[in-house]
């Protein structure tokens, strides 16, 4: 049973690294789906902008109000440029983590496989022994009968 031990410890750490692993992926996930959000929510703030001077050019509109307009536009344009970065860096790290989760995962199951295939290997010993021992008492029995018979 000693060297059983190692076993178990080893599966208790991959254990607590996959579960690591998994609460580091949700944390990965949530902070790309909020960089998604923002970025989409800035590009539907620039197209509804867009829309609005679209709108104000048919009516009339003075040059510096059209000035303006194209600042905060360009404004918006570096924003989503750099939620664009953001978002693309959260994407990476989101698939790093997918990786080293799934990585922990297949380590957890192979030591899982370990420990099954010991247990099946102990339980085959167990088996043959109690099978063994249950032939010698019959043959002792079927020995002493025939022992007995004869004398």
């Amino acid at each position: 049973m000693p060297n059983k031990l190692p076993l178990v410890t080893l599966i208790e750490l991959a254990q607590n690294k996959t579960d690591e692993a998994t609460r580091r992926l949700g944390e990965l996930q949530s902070v790309q789906t909020s960089a998604a959000a923002k970025l989409e929510l800035l590009l539907q703030y620039r197209q509804d902008y867009l829309d609005q001077l679209h709108v104000q050019m048919r009516e009339g509109l003075p040059s510096a109000h059209l000035r303006n307009f194209q600042q905060f536009i360009d404004t918006l344009d570096g924003a989503i440029e750099q939620q664009r970065s953001v978002t693309l860096q959260a994407d990476l790290r989101l698939a790093h983590g997918r990786s080293d989760w799934q990585h922990t995962k297949r380590r957890l199951n192979s030591f899982d496989t370990l420990a099954n295939r010991a247990h099946q290997q102990e339980a085959l010993a167990v088996n043959k022994r109690e099978q063994r021992d249950s032939d010698e008492r019959t043959s002792r029995q079927f020995y002493l009968r025939a022992t007995t018979v004869t004398d």
